[in-house]
Formats: structure tokens, sequence, C-alpha cells
């Protein structure tokens, strides 16, 4: 039999109030255990497992790592980048050489202006040119173009989403 929480888990998208509280939970306690877990949530610690790896096995959860700021790190400068690529070579072996890049954070493939979009820290604004440099020196980049950022003022977040997603808030 098919419980109805396998079936809108399944069906991409939906999560239940339950699943928004453990979410919640694990982005503020993210080393909380599951017996800890099911007692603030007040559920059987059997509950917080099963909806856990349900979370993890359909891609909702993805990982468990501390949060790291670059800027803590001496990376003080954040910069989104848009790549012109050859488009005979495709997306992916840009993105290869990109990724061994360790000052490119990110990288996306986008509609508009531009093929990809790349959020990238360096230490100094002098040290932005020789990631730039780099980024640039990858085989099939033509043309870039970067915007330097001066302050956050959303920083990443997704509970929010969580929260709508499981029909507790706009």
């Amino acid at each position: 039999m098919v419980s109805l929480y396998s079936m809108t888990i399944s069906g991409r998208g939906s999560v239940d109030s339950l699943d928004a509280a453990l979410i919640e939970l694990l982005a503020a306690e993210p080393r909380v255990g599951v017996l800890e877990a099911s007692k603030r949530l007040r559920v059987a610690r059997g509950t917080v497992q099963a909806r856990l790896e349900r979370l993890q096995e359909f891609g909702v959860v993805t990982g468990y790592g501390p949060e790291v700021d670059p800027a803590a790190l001496g990376y003080e400068v954040t910069a989104f980048v848009t790549l012109e690529i050859r488009q005979a070579g495709g997306h992916d072996p840009v993105a290869e050489r990109l990724a061994a890049i360790p000052e490119v954070l990110e990288v996306h493939t986008i509609t508009g202006a531009g093929d990809m979009l790349c959020r990238v820290v360096a230490r100094s604004n002098s040290d932005l040119q020789r990631v730039i440099d780099a980024i640039v020196s990858a085989e099939g980049v033509v043309r870039s173009a970067t915007l330097i950022s001066l302050a956050t003022q959303v920083p990443y977040r997704v509970l929010p989403l969580v929260r709508v997603a499981a029909g507790r808030g706009r």
C-alpha cells in the first residue's frame, strides 16, 4: 500500500508541515540528532528517521555540511561573471574547467546575455583580476562581463520556500 506521504513527496515539490519543521530544525541546528529532533518535534524517532530518509531520497535534503562564509576565509570580494562560450564545444567541458578554479563557487547555464553565470570570490579587487584571468583562459570561453557585489541584501535562503511548499505561509 502506498502512503499519502509517499505520494506527495514523490510528486516532487510537495512537503508537509512535519517535513518543513524538520528541515527548519536541521537548518538551525545541523548537528541535532534524530532522537533529539524527535523530542523537539514531538513525534517518534522512527518517524523522523523515515521522513529524513525520504527527504534525502527525493533530493529535497541534499547535505548537512557547515555553511562557510568565504569572507571569513579572507575572500572578501564576491562577483558575478557572465560568460559567452564557443558553441562548438558545449557547456560541459567549460564547466569542468571552471570547476577546477577554487574561487568559482557556482556556475549556471543561463538564457539572455551570455551563456553561463558564475559566482566567484576573491581576496581583493586585484585578486579578482587573477580569478577572471583564470576563468577567461579556460578553453571555450570567448568573452566575459563582471559585476562586483557591494553588499548582500538577501542572502541565499530556502526556508521561506520550504514553508510555502508545506502550505505554512507566504
